[in-house]
């Protein structure tokens, strides 16, 4: 790279260049061995003090060049074709039009003499360059060759290896096939990047299809078309990964992968089930460092907060917490057991699986197929002198059962039930076979969560809402006219979705001398909700409320966790309008 045309450029461009610039490319190269992937140009500007996006606009008209909006101008498909995906992915270019026989392409970096060369000889037509950020170039890439294409290019080249769905081949641990592992870790650090709780590969006829949920929503990740070719492949190598028989593919099996990224510890709960087209996979993944929250972390308002931390203290007695699946449960007790955790507790669980491993407490992992079930686990348990047993989900009478009886003989219990409120899981108990009498004497408290996405901090900004779409989906008539609103705008860091992140909303019903008799006349839900919110309960929707009010998240967010038939009419009526 001839240096001095690069510090004549930058200076017409009005970036000053500090120091002899020989050093700051040998600086620059050093954070490039380090793992630093941004461009020299990137480099100088953000040692001049401006960010990406700013040098390129301002260098864009000295060199004569476009600054192209890759996220706004989507690419023709027949320029596309001109640049393999080897040469778009080893020299981040993009193309994105072709016009008059001229190719034209988004680069970030204009000072690359190499990948000019390349594009130059592949593109078999003239070439001229736009500038556009190398992130932007990057996401333009995966979303329209698909994620990991380079990679599977790779693989077909390959002739070695049979890659055919419906071949008998399998790629065991002797292949180390360099592609597949490659496509396959690609695939689980793009969601560990995206902050993905789960992934699924799903087969279908004419497609493997690949799934993140982010935020507690499912988002479809952009794959080569050829994709399918390699199914057998890929999910052989996920099945050595985690321990899997290969072989196996009529019978739905689990694993587990632990790997580190960026210096942090990764578990991969994978789980395998047979489909029509093939064996569909999911894989969660669990951060170990994430879920260490405390109880002030997780977003209670102040009076919960100090009702919980009378009930995990207590002695004995039963506390619950319900709600759906993937809505937060065992991080709220996993927090429990954190905060009372200490020398003079014996503390000891029984999870399914354990998903985080907590230092001085005794975790032990239900395995049915030995018949470790919840039941007989938490029956030995009993016998190992606990002063606190958590119980990873009452699912059945015999677990309820025995639970109970530990905390009427001096035991604290925590365990979770699949209820949608509070009130909800004292029926819900008495419908397994449970005596009312003693639902009522073991249970202390109930905490109902959901989790709802919060606003992106990047992009927030205030909405005006019609009062009257507020008086139907029931906010609060008396603070209309004072709440202010907040949404998420979609920008770079939120993938222009407008949420980042999630937060609990909660609903804690404490079980107190007034409801105890409800409880044991079997009383309904409706009831007991009623004769809570008069105690001065808050329900899900009014947390929700209160948390849209403090412009943590949207209205939207909390009517769709909190859903109920009267609010659906309410947003049809709306859509219709």
């Amino acid at each position: 790279m001839a240096l001095r045309p690069v510090k004549d450029l930058l200076t017409a461009a009005g970036i000053p260049v500090s120091g002899p610039l020989e050093a700051q490319a040998r600086s620059w190269r050093t954070s490039r061995d380090n793992g630093n992937t941004e461009t020299f140009l990137a480099y100088l500007g953000r040692e001049a003090g401006f960010s990406e996006d700013q040098t390129l606009q301002k260098l864009a008209p000295v060199l004569g060049w476009d600054y192209l909006d890759l996220p706004r101008n989507p690419p023709q498909p027949e320029a596309q074709k001109r640049v393999s995906t080897k040469v778009a992915f080893q020299y981040v270019v993009f193309p994105t039009r072709l016009e008059n026989g001229v190719l034209q392409l988004a680069v970030s970096d204009p000072f690359d003499a190499a990948m000019m060369n390349a594009v130059q000889y592949e593109a078999q037509c003239p070439v001229e360059f736009g500038l556009a950020p190398r992130l932007e170039v990057e996401k333009a890439l995966k979303r329209f060759y698909g994620v990991g294409a380079e990679t599977l290019d790779g693989m077909a080249e390959d002739e070695a290896i049979d890659l055919d769905v419906t071949g008998d081949r399998e790629i065991t641990e002797g292949d180390q096939d360099a592609s597949v592992i490659k496509f396959v870790n690609q695939i689980i650090w793009e969601a560990f990047k995206d902050r993905a709780t789960d992934i699924h590969f799903e087969p279908a006829e004419d497609e493997l299809r690949i799934r993140y949920r982010i935020d507690g929503i499912l988002h479809q990740t952009p794959m080569p078309p050829q994709l399918k070719r390699f199914q057998a492949a890929i999910i052989s190598r996920i099945k050595v990964m985690s321990g899997m028989n290969i072989s196996e593919k009529r019978l739905p099996q689990d694993g587990r992968i632990n790997v580190r990224i960026k210096g942090e510890e990764l578990d991969i709960r994978v789980s395998t089930v047979p489909t029509v087209w093939g064996e569909s996979v999911s894989l969660r993944l669990l951060t170990r460092g994430k879920i260490f929250l405390t109880l002030e972390k997780l977003g209670y308002a102040a009076r919960d907060e100090a009702a919980l931390r009378e009930m995990i203290i207590k002695p004995h007695g039963i506390v619950l917490v319900t709600g759906p699946t993937g809505s937060g449960k065992s991080t709220s007790l996993y927090a429990f057991l954190s905060t009372i955790n200490s020398v003079h507790k014996r503390i000891i669980t029984i999870e399914e699986p354990v998903e985080y491993e907590l230092k001085g407490i005794n975790q032990i992992a239900v395995r049915p197929e030995i018949g470790l079930t919840f039941a007989m686990g938490l029956r030995h348990i009993l016998r190992q002198d606990p002063n606190v047993v958590m119980v990873g989900e009452i699912r059945d009478l015999e677990t309820a059962e025995i639970a109970i009886r530990a905390a009427l003989t001096g035991h604290l219990v925590f365990s979770t039930l699949h209820t949608n409120d509070a009130p909800s899981a004292f029926t819900r108990l008495i419908d397994m076979g449970i005596e009312p009498f003693l639902v009522a004497s073991s249970v202390e408290a109930v905490l109902a969560q959901r989790l709802v996405r919060t606003i992106c901090k990047h992009c927030k900004t205030e909405q005006t809402v019609d009062p009257a779409y507020l008086r139907r989906i029931g906010f609060p008539e008396e603070e209309i006219g004072t709440a202010r609103f907040w949404k998420g705008a979609g920008c770079q860091e939120c993938r222009d979705l407008g949420y980042q992140g999630r937060m609990g909303i909660y609903e804690l019903l404490v079980v107190t001398e007034t409801i105890r008799p409800l409880i044991m006349n079997r009383s309904p839900a409706t009831t007991l909700a009623a004769r809570a919110i008069d105690a001065g309960m808050r329900t899900l929707r009014d947390d929700g409320w209160n948390k849209v009010k403090a412009g943590q998240t949207t209205i939207e967010e909390v009517l769709r966790v909190t859903q109920t038939e009267e609010h659906l009419g309410a947003l049809m009526e709306d859509s219709r309008g």
